[in-house]
């Protein structure tokens, strides 16, 4: 049997790949601050300690493979100064500290799948309109770019060590436990279909369950390198929205746009981000042989609002 370290393994990917991999006969131990007990045979917890640069040593000496989900929540609170160092050290550190335990001790771990974040990209331009960005663009230099970028970097020197690196730059997941889903599903209780500024926004999405494939698809098989985690179909923020709301709602709602003024004041800097337009590219990941099961919005609906 073999054994997955994850890291992050309390969030909603991490629950859900959990889940996934001890259904395919995989044992998981996920590192945490606070150890507890399992009621499942197939999982167990170990400790570490980010900012203390401390790890249980036994369960990297245990793993077979490590997925790195670790990282403060970008969207949980407003970006103050103290709140963008904490999501970059929660990622770096995070990183720094899994190198650390894989080049001081003895372990026969395979690989490293990572996540990312397609805040690697900037808003769209002409190229990436055409076609969507693609894996070999460079990180925008705002600051989520930098932040992927340091995220990335902070443990690719593995790749030198024997050990296998991916990294999936991951879009926006839908999913019913939460995330963005839910958030856009929140002004449907009141019959209102929210579109956010202009509407004309792309967004590169992706089903959770297929965000969960992908990790395994990457464990399974000889990847390396960098990987757009989206799903094939970008739509627009409006058209996400109105499809969501004739789903769920049939004709039952209004359309209403919120100005992008009000988001600013809302949110602000990381309106930029809900404002943005990204539209990404999947072709790499699909020329790997990874096969979506929710390349659509429409599929990727209906398989969540049947639940």
């Amino acid at each position: 049997m073999q054994t997955v370290i994850i890291t992050g393994g309390t969030g909603m990917i991490g629950k859900a790949f959990t889940t996934m991999l001890t259904q395919q006969g995989y044992k998981v131990i996920i590192l945490t601050r606070e150890v507890k007990p399992s009621d499942n045979p197939l999982v167990s917890f170990a400790h570490w300690d980010i900012e203390k640069q401390s790890i249980d040593t036994n369960a990297i000496a245990e793993a077979d493979y490590i997925i790195h989900l670790a990282g403060a929540n970008v969207a949980e609170k407003r970006w103050t100064t103290k709140r963008k160092k904490e999501i970059l050290e929660s990622r770096t550190k995070s990183g720094a500290l899994l190198v650390k335990a894989l080049t001081e001790n003895k372990h026969h771990v395979k690989a490293l799948i990572s996540a990312s974040a397609i805040g690697w990209y900037g808003p769209d331009n002409a190229a990436s309109i055409k076609d969507g960005f693609k894996e070999d663009a460079q990180a925008h230099n705002d600051f989520l770019g930098s932040t992927c970028l340091q995220w990335e970097a902070s443990t690719q020197q593995l790749s030198n060590k024997g050990i296998r690196t991916v990294y999936l730059r991951t879009g926006i997941v839908l999913s019913n436990e939460g995330g963005a889903f839910k958030e856009f599903k929140n002004p449907l209780r009141f019959g209102v279909a929210a579109v956010l500024g202009s509407g004309k926004q792309v967004i590169s999405w992706i089903h959770i369950e297929d965000m969960c494939r992908m990790y395994l698809y990457a464990l399974q098989h000889e990847m390396n390198g960098s990987f757009n985690a989206v799903a094939p179909k970008p739509v627009t923020n409006k058209e996400f929205t109105l499809q969501l709301a004739k789903a769920e709602k049939g004709k039952a709602f209004i359309p209403v746009h919120v100005p992008s003024f009000v988001l600013r004041l809302m949110l602000g800097e990381m309106s930029i981000e809900v404002l943005k337009s990204c539209t990404v590219n999947a072709d790499k990941i699909r020329q790997e042989g990874f096969k979506f099961l929710y390349p659509s919005l429409d599929a990727a609906l209906n398989e969540l609002l049947s639940k």
